[in-house]
């Protein structure tokens, strides 16, 4: 079964070399039962470490099974060990939240035998715990204890037994029982190694080996020792083993397996899952929230801008200057309905025109006044500005023609002169003139200090000779067929006005101006867009440092639980298993707190909109973005500590303090 010829194997203790073992050789047959004594420092466990593939020679031959595994890779050793190879160790090195069933079923998961987990059953029933299976670790005795461990061993079916010091911190009664364990294993066919100091335990085995100073000094045979029915090990054999091997994720069973373990851990250590989670909760809401405060302002801007007209040209006369001094706007260039009918000739490129003129006025109802500005504008003014009433009619052409005494209110007028009552049809006085009232302009909102909805419309003819008594048109709306024309019908609008009043480029360039409401759109999504990028990428801090959480915290775990690495892998888990489980445990904290965060980002944006009154609004690709980012934050930052724990050294782990 075992075969070991000059074995050697040194350990550095700071500036002084060890030898563990030196130049040992070694055979175990199937079946037998051998006690490894001596001293402490004689080298017994590191000779038996080496036999059971927790730790490599540094030089010498190892024949396991008629197959050399000096030569195996750690994946395939983890591999031999779990279906070869059984453990008992002294310290037990049971998971202590796990419960004894739960202990015992560890190397099926490795195996890939989950479905297998009735052998568990049967192996604590075997060692005497049927009534205390579903108990945890730290409600059972020592010897209890040790018989879960016992009971772990063999949930694989493995040929050889292991046992360090299986007996070292037992009471007499229980040592006795769990040597009766041993014997009985040993007549069913299991090949024992066991390692002692004690000839109480030694006498048991029907083979005893002495060691000193890293060599074997003595090998003794008890009369009538080798006569025991041999396991047959054919089917187990390493080349059988290694050519069934699976994958890490061979079938979705054994990632749910890694899966439960993430989550027990988590749930073994709570606050400190919590305080992780915690970090990346906290980042993922900052991403949300900010994010919805940005789109809620670009959002606000934007229907703001739609509110004064779409695709919008303003053309306003400019003002000259005489001895160094500004003078009013309109005295170089008079617009007149001349320069709206050829502007409106632009076919190619203007949808919509309407002149316009605007003053302030009294206006008057029943006992009740309110100074608001008056503007006049033609049929095209409700489309271009957006003004379709919410409540009554626009003007209509005739009524532009024939100066008729009709007007529409916007909601600020309509609350102070009307409070909840409905205006249309009544009459008020602008300017001591009566107007019956048609229809109620569509809420606007402010514009910076101007309250949009503070104005009444009329019609321009009514304004210009009835009310403000103008000759001139003090401003004229364009819209351009299309967002991409804007430019052009701002060029041709240039052209045209130019050449309508005979004017030279400079004096065009003085005389009238051209505002281009797409100019201020694209600047004003700009400066949100920037805003926004800035507000998320500050949050995006909150969620790295989040992430720098998870890292340090997983690290303080893989400390803590060196000892359960070196269990896990001794018990048949390769570096991937480890790595794959701490990762999973990283990226699922980081779901967990992704989740929570988008809920918490959301209700935090709510009560900014309630509490603020801002315009706040959670988009589906914000969502998207801060859960693949704190997933990412997950697998980035919980990859080194799990590549910590991957690489740590079984035996190394196991001795850690």
């Amino acid at each position: 079964m075992i075969e070991i010829r000059n074995i050697f194997k040194t350990y550095q203790m700071g500036k002084v070399e060890v030898k563990a073992l030196n130049g040992v050789s070694l055979n175990i047959a199937q079946g037998e039962f051998v006690a490894i004594m001596g001293p402490s420092g004689s080298g017994k466990s590191t000779l038996m470490h080496v036999l059971g593939l927790l730790d490599r020679p540094d030089l010498g031959e190892y024949s396991l099974g008629g197959e050399d595994v000096t030569k195996l890779t750690d994946k395939e050793l983890a591999l031999v060990r779990s279906q070869l190879v059984g453990f008992i160790f002294q310290q037990f090195h049971l998971l202590p939240r796990m419960t004894a069933l739960e202990n015992a079923e560890l190397p099926l998961i490795y195996a890939g035998k989950r479905h297998l987990k009735e052998r568990a059953q049967r192996e604590i029933e075997e060692v005497g715990l049927k009534d205390r299976m579903f108990h945890k670790s730290n409600e059972l005795s020592g010897g209890q204890q040790q018989r879960v461990a016992i009971a772990r061993s063999l949930v694989n079916a493995p040929p050889v037994i292991f046992a360090d010091e299986p007996t070292g911190n037992l009471d007499s009664k229980s040592k006795e029982e769990i040597i009766a364990i041993l014997e009985k294993l040993n007549q069913k066919g299991k090949t024992i190694v066991i390692v002692t100091h004690e000839n109480e335990v030694a006498s048991h085995a029907k083979r005893v080996i002495r060691m000193q100073d890293g060599k074997i000094i003595s090998d003794e045979t008890v009369a009538g020792g080798t006569k025991t029915l041999a396991e047959d090990v054919r089917e187990n054999s390493i080349k059988n083993i290694l050519s069934n091997s699976r994958s890490m994720f061979g079938n979705g069973m054994e990632f749910m397996d890694y899966l439960r373990q993430a989550v027990f851990a988590m749930l073994s250590h709570k606050m400190r899952a919590f305080l992780s989670i915690l970090g990346i909760l906290i980042g993922v809401a900052a991403v949300i929230a900010m994010l919805a405060v940005g789109r809620g302002a670009q959002e606000s801007i934007e229907k703001r801008l739609t509110s004064m007209g779409s695709n919008l040209l303003i053309v306003r006369p400019g003002a000259s200057r005489s001895m160094g001094v500004a003078l009013q706007a309109g005295t170089v260039t008079r617009f007149t309905f001349q320069d709206v009918e050829v502007i409106e000739k632009i076919k190619d490129y203007v949808k919509k025109v309407s002149p316009s003129v605007t003053d302030r006025a009294q206006i008057v109802y029943t006992n009740k006044n309110w100074n608001t500005q008056v503007e006049g504008g033609g049929v095209d003014y409700e489309q271009v500005r957006s003004a379709t009433p919410t409540v009554g009619r626009f003007f209509s052409e005739d009524e532009v023609r024939q100066r008729s005494k009709v007007a529409l209110l916007g909601t600020t007028v309509v609350k102070e002169l009307f409070g909840s009552a409905n205006p249309i049809g009544e009459i008020i006085k602008i300017n001591r003139i009566n107007f019956k009232i048609i229809g109620i302009l569509p809420a606007k909102g402010a514009a910076g200090p101007h309250d949009q909805d503070d104005a009444v419309v009329i019609p321009i003819t009514t304004a210009m000779y009835r009310v403000m008594g103008k000759e001139y048109i003090d401003s004229i709306y364009v819209e351009a067929k299309s967002a991409e024309l804007t430019d052009a019908a701002q060029e041709s609008i240039y052209k045209i006005i130019a050449k309508q009043h005979r004017l030279t480029t400079e004096e065009a360039e003085e005389s009238f101006q051209i505002h281009n409401m797409t100019d201020i759109k694209k600047m004003l999504e700009s400066t949100t867009e920037t805003m926004s990028l800035l507000l998320g990428a500050i949050a995006a801090i909150s969620l790295l440092v989040g992430g720098i959480g998870i890292m340090n915290i997983m690290l303080v775990s893989v400390t803590e639980r060196t000892r359960e690495i070196g269990l896990r892998k001794a018990i048949g888990a390769n570096n991937k298993d480890i790595m794959t489980q701490f990762l999973i445990e990283a990226i699922l904290m980081s779901f967990i707190g992704g989740v929570a965060g988008v809920a918490l980002g959301s209700g935090v944006s709510t009560l900014i909109t309630i509490i603020a009154g801002w315009s706040v609004r959670v988009s589906l690709s914000s969502v998207v973005l801060a859960t693949l980012f704190s997933l990412m934050v997950g697998v980035v930052f919980g990859l080194w500590p799990a590549k910590q724990a991957s690489d740590l050294n079984p035996i190394e782990a196991l001795r850690y303090e």
